[in-house]
């Protein structure tokens, strides 16, 4: 036995090595599984995930490693569904969240161009999709030529029959700045709320204020993809514009206007305003709140480059006569300045029963002070990106804007306070945006 035991040692040692090298790539030739014929990686963007007044919102899972199917050809819960945005329906989207394993979602390479329709469908998928918490998990991804040539042979393998699925493993679809698996809670999140202040001429508590308010937020249903270009980047380059200009007046004792003006940039506008929630708990209940409790009246600005009209939302229309009906006028405004530009007046009551609030402005009407929000009227969305935002439309409100305030501060009417010499240039106002 000892022989045969040495034997065959010395046969492992002698020839076994070369018959491998003849025999596993024939073994592997005639496999029925196809090999790898190349890997790529790319970077994916996980679904937002949140909760709100403890109502979960979004993703609740992150790890993949399922088979790749197309939308028309998964089946069962060991499926990872890899669709294009614009093949994905409300109803589509509901039937795999409950049946799918997993959803990889392409956008479109031309995202701004789409047509108005499809964009519609899109802003229709992203409110279905954060309305309630998702248990699969859920990525997007930017389009790419190897993307597509993966999506084309994804759409052309069989359902079930196909000896070589194309594979999502953990690896070749991870996120590039996070590994897929259970997701922490954050428990403490920090609210970074700035203020700023130009004090009027004279005794500071005795005199009006103004409170000038834009959270700086964007969101969408992938946080890393909104840019927020419009909501609420072009409310935060307004506030800075208005700022700019209004301190140069103030710099000098022949324009230094009897107003206090407050500038707020709040933080949480995308989470039911709690930015502005916690401003005014630590202004108003917290014994400081001697200029804001006291205030004509507080502007809110949100979304202001996209659309040629301009809305101004209350919750309750102020009093006749007040500073905040004077303000109001704002349409006045307009048609000498830009005849063109539709200025309306949009009255909303806040529903408490409401799990979010509409406007930003509502956060101060509960709190009993004359607020309202100057907007355009478009929710926030992946969609808003740099292209889509007008550099001109931006430029264009916020003359309109200041010209307003200061008419109002200075209690002047029919003149033109700011010259082209104090108005930012356009292309000064796209850098800021853009930041």
């Amino acid at each position: 036995m000892l022989i045969e035991a040495d034997e065959l040692v010395e046969l492992f040692k002698g020839y076994l090595p070369y018959y491998l090298l003849i025999v596993l790539p024939i073994f592997i030739i005639i496999s029925p599984v196809c090999p790898v014929g190349a890997a790529h990686e790319f970077p994916v963007y996980r679904m937002q995930q949140y909760d709100l007044h403890g109502i979960p919102h979004g993703c609740r899972s992150a790890a993949v490693s399922l088979e790749a199917r197309s939308v028309s050809g998964w089946g069962t819960s060991r499926h990872c569904v890899i669709a294009r945005l614009e093949e994905l329906t409300v109803d589509r989207f509901r039937e795999i969240r409950a049946r799918a394993g997993a959803l990889l979602i392409v956008l479109p390479r031309d995202l701004p161009a789409r047509p108005d329709q499809e964009k519609q469908q899109i802003l229709e998928l992203e409110e279905t999709m954060l309305s309630q918490d998702v248990n699969i998990p859920v990525y997007f991804l930017q389009w790419s030529p190897n993307l597509q040539q993966i999506l084309e042979d994804v759409d052309t393998s069989f359902p079930c029959s196909t000896p070589c699925p194309p594979m999502a493993t953990r690896s070749s679809w991870a996120p590039t700045n996070q590994q897929p698996g259970l997701t922490t809670i954050i428990k403490r999140m920090v609210c970074c709320i700035l203020q700023g202040k130009l004090p009027g001429y004279g005794v500071e508590e005795k005199l009006p204020t103004i409170a000038l308010v834009a959270h700086y937020d964007s969101f969408g249903v992938a946080p890393e993809l909104a840019m927020g270009a419009d909501s609420n980047g072009s409310g935060v380059a307004m506030l800075m514009e208005l700022a700019r200009l209004f301190s140069q007046l103030y710099s000098s004792s022949k324009t230094h206007a009897r107003h206090n003006i407050v500038f707020v940039l709040s933080a949480m506008g995308k989470l039911n305003y709690l930015g502005s929630k916690k401003w005014l708990e630590d202004q108003l209940d917290g014994g400081d709140g001697g200029l804001i409790q006291d205030a004509s009246f507080v502007l809110c600005l949100d979304t202001l480059a996209s659309s040629d009209g301009l809305y101004l939302h209350v919750s309750k229309p102020p009093k006749e006569g007040s500073p905040g009906a004077h303000f109001l006028k704002l349409k006045s405004v307009s048609e000498t300045m830009s005849p063109s530009v539709a200025v309306e007046g949009v009255h909303k009551k806040i529903n408490l029963a409401e799990e979010v609030l509409a406007w930003e402005h509502e956060r101060y009407s509960i709190r009993r002070l004359p607020a309202f929000t100057l907007s355009s009227l478009k929710r926030a969305t992946i969609q808003d990106l740099v292209e889509t935002v007008d550099i001109d439309l931006l430029a264009r409100n916020t003359h309109i804007l200041v010209e307003s305030l200061a008419r109002h501060i200075y209690n002047l009417s029919a003149v033109h306070i700011f010259s082209s010499d104090y108005l930012v240039p356009k292309r000064s106002e796209s850098l800021l945006s853009n930041s």
